[in-house]
């Protein structure tokens, strides 16, 4: 086939030629997988299920039947191209998965994880050798005994590293006991399972002679020798060229991606397939600074997204279901199938036991380490290019490791349902009687644009107590994205609540790093923490962690961010659902912070602090909650606290005011359907802590001014808060006993007074902190069970 056409006007049809066709190809093939991803993703399956079946589907076995179908779209001609393709795509998303193995982590496997993955692998191999007798008894008759064995015994005995931890990941299991020694155990099996892949293709060759299987065994220890010795430490003085915080060099990159297609010419001429020289450079690649993950930024989404699903085809295209017919061949591969299940979910559960995991995680442990995928597919497809695996074989297979990857979430979901345990706690709001407890606050953040006012708030809620001390847990909100080296994040996940000190200096997240920077420069104890998970879940991590830190008060940032030309732009819906279900579900107070740059872009020192701060008082717990954080940031020498009691007219109510079309509102709801009322008894409290905080200021240096403004309207509400806009900061109770104060707002969770005062028409300077007071009477639906036993792991108070 030429490259490229003349062009349909010049009477050429563009399929016939190279270039077109292979777009063509990859066009339908991306949109049929990604389309075919959508459909199974509310039944929580990886993507790599959603390629297995479109590469299957568009084969002979579903579109592939018709003939016109087959040879327009995938023509046998096209088939070296869309091969070749498919096998740079393959090489380099290798690379990418050795890259994400680091070896020292795997050196470092406990005895358990260890024990898992031999009996993970042992046990299925003997069972696939014992399979492959049977299958050479009826359906591959005369094929070579010896790479039969071993290609069966591989393909029954790999687990897919990969997709092992995007299930987990989806599941939130990657930080439980179950998770840790699962991902340990998938990585010992992955390079076990490329050393028996290796033996496999060494003895796989056309030549009868032993010697030459030998030979190619050795040659492929020796290029492994070379890359330890030699490529290791040129790509080690190219990583420490690398500094964090500067951009890698273009030529340190192009020498990298030149080495993986070196190494995959070296041991593809050597006998042991181009895959196995690129996956050993991503291996010796050094995993700390910036130079693994920019390498990974590079070529991710051009391989995962483009090329790779073409290998799924390419394989596809030589999978026809229909092969397998017949009561025998059908009882083949039930016999597969239980001979793979059975083979690693026992020998998982007997090792598992013996080193006294608990039944029900055994069992999903054996589950988890029965998950297939692409290396899978990989040891298959060369079975049957070199003839191996006949059709039916191949199909068999196939279909094995779909069913049960397929199998693995839905299992796991039902039998390993993880209780998030907790010990019940006292302190869930800053309102407290004793103040001298610890404030424990975690503080939640997306990006770099939300740390510099977080860390500014922090600095003005430290107080000046020695006792009542502040400890606050930084939380980074990472998306689990689609991509497959979001698997990488899994470390950090791991270092959750450990303190600074404890974690490796390279593998810090730069996120933190201004924490860190915080943290030495005030008395405060700052925890860095993790929550890698989906948008649409990762509530559940921050309400479980706040529980299990015993925090009194969790900030979240505002989903919308402030433009340069004061309008507020939206981060998206997803961010929005984040903060509402963490106001449902939280089992302390929630503050949500609306940033206009309280202290500008940068950190502000403790010296350099002079911030006015407003309380408008209208009354509610929410309220109260606000003013007592607010008069704890007031102990601050730098800070001016105001409080502004709005008070109704004689014979007024502040929730019965017009809303200006003799509209009146009879009762406010929260999210939980809760009625706040300003009846008496809510009255008294809020006068009596009104007193408590009045006779504080007595007691202290604290800046506090009080003042009482009557409000007969809507309007004289809206011009009490505009006479004080010029403030720094704003402390707002979620749902205070008034009308709201838009007749439109798209922001329920702000309520009816933080609604307003976040809008682009109140201010452009001062920030917002919407407060939400943990009400215990709430119909709250709880993330963690509660227990209060003795031998429960208490997270530590203060650093050891």
């Amino acid at each position: 086939m030429k490259a490229t056409s003349n062009g349909a006007f010049q009477g050429e049809n563009p399929l016939d030629y190279a270039l077109p066709l292979a777009i063509l190809q990859i066009c339908v093939v991306v949109v049929f997988t990604r389309t075919l991803a959508f459909i199974l993703k509310p039944l929580r399956q990886p993507r790599v299920i959603a390629e297995i079946i479109g590469g299957i589907l568009l084969g002979p076995s579903a579109f592939g039947r018709s003939e016109k179908f087959l040879h327009t779209v995938f023509p046998a001609r096209s088939m070296t191209v869309l091969d070749t393709l498919a096998n740079i795509g393959l090489l380099f998303f290798l690379f990418l998965v050795g890259l994400e193995l680091d070896m020292r982590a795997i050196r470092r496997t406990g005895k358990k994880a260890l024990g898992i993955a031999v009996a993970g692998i042992s046990l299925p191999f003997v069972l696939g050798i014992g399979t492959s007798v049977v299958l050479r008894a009826t359906i591959s008759k005369g094929v070579n005994q010896a790479p039969f064995l071993v290609f069966m015994g591989v393909a029954l005995s790999i687990t897919a590293f990969p997709v092992l931890a995007r299930i987990l990941a989806e599941l939130k299991l990657l930080t439980t006991d179950v998770g840790r020694i699962a991902m340990s155990a998938a990585a010992v099996n992955d390079v076990a399972a490329w050393i028996l892949l290796a033996l496999a293709i060494a003895l796989s060759g056309n030549s009868t002679s032993p010697f030459i299987s030998l030979w190619v065994l050795l040659c492929g220890i020796a290029f492994v020798a070379v890359a330890i010795v030699f490529i290791r430490p040129a790509l080690a003085l190219m990583a420490r060229r690398s500094p964090e915080g500067e951009p890698v060099k273009e030529l340190y990159i192009c020498i990298t991606l030149s080495l993986v297609l070196a190494a995959g010419f070296v041991t593809d001429t050597i006998g042991i397939h181009a895959l196995f020289g690129a996956f050993v450079i991503g291996l010796v690649v050094p995993k700390d600074g910036p130079f693994a993950g920019v390498l990974i930024e590079k070529i991710e989404d051009l391989v995962s997204g483009l090329l790779l699903p073409l290998y799924f085809v390419s394989s596809g295209l030589k999978t026809n279901v229909a092969t397998i017919s017949g009561a025998q061949s059908w009882g083949l591969l039930v016999l597969v199938i239980f001979t793979a299940c059975f083979g690693k979910i026992v020998g998982t559960l007997v090792v598992s036991l013996i080193f006294k995991v608990h039944l029900r995680e055994a069992m999903t442990l054996g589950f988890l380490m029965n998950t297939k995928g692409l290396v899978e597919l990989i040891v298959l497809n060369i079975g049957k290019d070199r003839k191996v695996l006949n059709d039916e074989a191949f199909a068999i297979l196939v279909l094995m490791a779909l069913f049960t990857t397929f199998i693995t979430t839905p299992i796991v979901m039902t039998i390993y349902k993880p209780a998030r345990k907790a010990a019940p706690y006292k302190h869930r709001t800053v309102k407290r009687k004793d103040l001298d407890t610890e404030l424990r606050i975690l503080a939640c953040f997306h990006s770099t644009r939300n740390i510099p006012t977080m860390i500014n708030l922090i600095e003005s809620s430290r107080g000046t107590r020695r006792r009542g001390r502040l400890c606050v847990y930084a939380m980074h909100l990472m998306e689990l994205s689609e991509r497959s080296s979001a698997i990488s994040m899994v470390h950090k996940a791991r270092m959750n609540g450990l303190p600074f000190w404890n974690k490796k200096g390279d593998d810090k997240d730069q996120m933190v790093i201004a924490f860190e920077a915080y943290r030495q420069l005030s008395s405060v104890t700052v925890r860095p923490m993790t929550a890698i998970s989906a948008l649409n879940s990762i509530h559940k991590d921050i309400c479980t962690s706040a529980h299990q830190k015993r925090a009194a008060m969790i900030l979240l940032p505002f989903h919308k961010h402030q433009r340069i030309d004061g309008v507020m732009e939206s981060l998206g819906h997803s961010f929005h659902l984040v903060n509402q279900q963490v106001l449902l579900h939280a089992s302390c107070s929630v503050g949500i912070l609306v940033d206009r740059g309280l202290g500008g872009t940068t950190q502000v020192s403790a010296s350099d602090v002079s911030y006015t701060i407003v309380v408008p008082f209208f009354g509610g717990q929410d309220d109260r909650e606000a003013l007592a954080y607010g008069v704890r940031m007031a102990e601050h020498p730098g800070i001016a606290l105001t409080v502004i009691k709005l008070v109704s007219a004689p014979g007024k109510s502040l929730k019965m005011m017009e809303l200006g079309a003799g509209v009146e509102i009879k009762e406010i709801r929260t999210a939980n359907n809760v009625v706040i009322g300003d009846d008496e008894s809510d009255g008294e409290s809020d006068e009596a802590f009104l007193s408590e905080c009045m006779a504080r200021k007595s007691e202290s240096t604290m800046t506090i001014s009080f003042e009482e403004r009557v409000v007969g309207s809507k309007a004289d509400i809206i011009a009490a808060l505009k006479s004080m806009s010029k403030s720094n900061l704003f402390l707002v109770g979620k749902m205070p006993p008034t009308v709201p104060l838009m007749d439109r707002s798209d922001c329920q969770e702000l309520g009816p007074v933080g609604s307003f005062l976040a809008s682009s028409n109140f201010s452009t300077t001062a920030s917002i902190l919407v407060v939400q007071r943990y009400d215990p009477t709430a119909n709250l639906q709880s993330l963690v069970e509660e227990q209060d036993t003795p031998d429960m792991p208490d997270m530590p108070d203060t650093p050891v």
